[in-house]
């Protein structure tokens, strides 16, 4: 075990502020429902969108990401479009204002605003996005538990601390203990300070994780360029662009790094990329997920500052978290054969951060690193944790067993169903393969099911409610049974089929029920002020009230996205052009970036509305 008394201190100072602060801010949070739930809708929208972007700094997906750059090098850039992360530019151009101006808890209660609270369908459609939403927090918290115990076992052998456990533990569950000890943690501030304590344990975490992210990426220029070193990487590591094919030959450098791209699936990178965008654009049109991104959401305090929050997410979280994956990519490279990730199974890949941190990394920094990717875990933990409190409180609790609760009941059921959201995503933990089949599964096939109904929500004034919950449920249960049947297939290549069987659900059942109430409509349309296909209902307010200004920026919103989108690919590009020291393609980033900030300033900024 490296670690020094310096690195320990800094974990044990760390993990003591943050259930301070949950005892501290318990009683804030016991206030009322909303001030749980979402901080009272009282919290400025850079501190929502540090604490957003935090939240995304996960240890899973930081320790899968820094795996592919490894692999893919340059090219790794294009994967995480399967979540999509541009769904952020969305957001920010026109979703979060309108998902903000429902002035509602969660995603379920929005619904309301939408279908009405009585017709055909809509208590089941109310249920089956809460359905959703628990699967998919539950699959986040099996996806961050899984990659926890990873990264802990390396920096804490158990043979260092087996003595002092009063109990065995089998080799295989090592990491399943390490992630349950700190799954305590993470569970007693989110729980005891809700969204409060949430933020601010983002906002403390962030700062430690910039001042490690910044410090591992100088470590990394230093050992590159000290003129004794070079990468061994094959040719096309170094560029971002490709073709069909991927392209890049590991046998004569690392053989098993070719398994692992025939293992992804990714080898046909131009398919990959298209069916990526294809999926992509339908994801983020559909807006946020029913999850901690959609709570951040719904607790700012104005429509205005909803699109704020989610345009500052990509310009602090990408430039910081792609330091730290480029530089400590860059280490392993130098130093590969003394990683140590090889085993009876072949090459973990997904341990390669770990290892690299601790094999690189000096004392404090060290430390600092441990404790921002542990921050990392237990911040994208407690936001799950609070999404599913909401759905569970607020959806369930309180609209079919108790609908006249007290505030101090409503507390205390909240905390019951903490605890019980942290050990259903425990004991899933226990029966996940790895991080990226958990994630493939999320994002491949959850959320593939969640997109028809939600996008015809926004944009198609004929859907209802019995139409979004036959969509919704052929989608999910596509979802579930698609694993099994194609076994051996990535499930973004099979998403295409699970999207037409949900847009099938989707027009059969609106057309097997009659439109929602009309007044219903009307208010949804004045509230929200959607684009789309409102003709019908546009003609009625109008006729009711000739002063209303329809929304009529389709054009100018999709030419901010596509702005957008460049824009956030720089950002991500950008310190990894500046570790390696491309100065050419650097420079030309540099450029287009201010460009595409310059015109935003002017198309996006300036013309801001609640």
């Amino acid at each position: 075990m490296k670690l020094q008394i310096l690195d320990i201190c800094i974990i044990v100072t760390y993990l003591g502020a943050i259930l301070v602060i949950g005892w501290v801010l318990r009683k804030k949070a016991r206030q009322n429902k909303e001030s749980y739930l979402l901080a009272g809708k009282s919290l400025p929208w850079y501190m929502l969108g540090l604490s957003d972007a935090s939240d995304m700094f996960d240890i899973s997906g930081t320790m899968w990401m820094v795996s592919l750059c490894f692999v893919y090098g340059m090219k790794s850039i294009w994967i995480p479009w399967l979540w999509p992360v541009f769904n952020q530019v969305f957001l920010m151009m026109f979703l979060s204002k309108w998902l903000r101006r429902s002035n509602v808890t969660t995603g379920a209660e929005w619904l309301v605003t939408r279908f009405g609270s009585s017709g055909k369908g809509v208590k089941a459609s109310h249920n089956i996005v809460v359905v959703f939403a628990l699967l998919g927090c539950f699959g986040f918290l099996a996806y961050g538990f899984i990659g926890l115990g990873k990264f802990i076992e390396i920096f804490v052998p158990w043979d260092s601390v087996k003595e002092y456990v009063p109990f065995s533990v089998s080799k295989e569950f090592v990491p399943h203990f390490y992630g349950i000890v700190f799954t305590l943690f993470a569970m007693f501030y989110s729980i005891l300070g809700g969204m409060h304590s949430i933020v601010l344990g983002d906002v403390i975490k962030y700062a430690i994780m910039t001042v490690a992210c910044i410090s591992i990426a100088v470590i990394a220029m230093i050992h590159l360029h000290n003129g004794t070193n070079s990468l061994n990487i094959p040719p096309g590591w170094k560029n971002p662009f490709f073709g069909w094919h991927l392209n890049l030959d590991w046998d004569k450098i690392i053989p098993a790094a070719n398994h692992k791209i025939n293992e992804d699936g990714f080898g046909l990178f131009g398919f990959f990329f298209m069916m990526m965008l294809f999926k992509g654009i339908f994801a983020s049109l559909a807006g946020p997920a029913p999850n901690y991104d959609m709570q951040k959401i719904l607790s700012t305090r104005s429509p205005v500052e909803a699109s704020k929050m989610s345009g500052f997410v990509s310009i602090i979280l990408l430039p910081i978290r792609y330091l730290m994956i480029i530089g400590i990519t860059v280490l392993a490279l130098l130093y590969y054969n003394q990683l140590g990730i090889d085993n009876a199974n072949g090459t973990d890949f997904e341990k390669i951060l770990p290892a690299s941190i601790n094999s690189f990394l000096p004392v404090g920094i060290l430390g600092l690193a441990l404790t921002g990717l542990l921050g990392a875990f237990m911040g994208t933990f407690s936001g799950t944790v609070n999404a599913a409190q909401a759905y569970i409180v607020n959806d369930v609790y309180l609209k079919y067993i108790n609908k006249d609760a007290s505030t101090k009941k409503i507390i205390a059921v909240n905390y019951f169903t903490g605890v019980v959201v942290v050990a259903t995503g425990i004991v899933l933990g226990f029966f996940a393969k790895d991080v990226n089949s958990v994630l493939q599964w999320i994002v491949g096939a959850l959320y593939g099911g969640y997109i028809a109904a939600n996008i015809f929500k926004w944009y198609w004034w004929r859907f209802n409610a019995n139409g979004f919950f036959w969509g919704m449920a052929a989608g999910i249960l596509a979802a579930l049974v698609f694993p099994s049947i194609f076994k051996n297939v990535l499930p973004l290549y099979v998403w295409p089929l699970l999207f037409l069987i949900s847009v099938a659900g989707c027009l059969v059942g609106t057309y097997a029920a009659p439109p929602t109430n009309e007044a219903v409509l009307k208010q949804f349309y004045k509230m929200v002020r959607p684009w789309g296909f409102w003709k019908p209902v546009l003609d009625k307010v109008i006729a009711e009230d000739p002063s209303f200004i329809p929304n009529k920026r389709f054009k100018l919103d999709m030419f901010n996205v596509i702005l957008g989108i460049i824009a956030q690919c720089c950002l991500t590009i950008l310190p990894m052009y500046i570790v390696l020291w491309l100065k050419l393609p650097l420079l030309i980033t540099i450029i287009l970036l201010a460009i595409i900030i310059l015109i935003l300033k002017k198309t996006w900024w300036n013309q801001l509305e609640n």
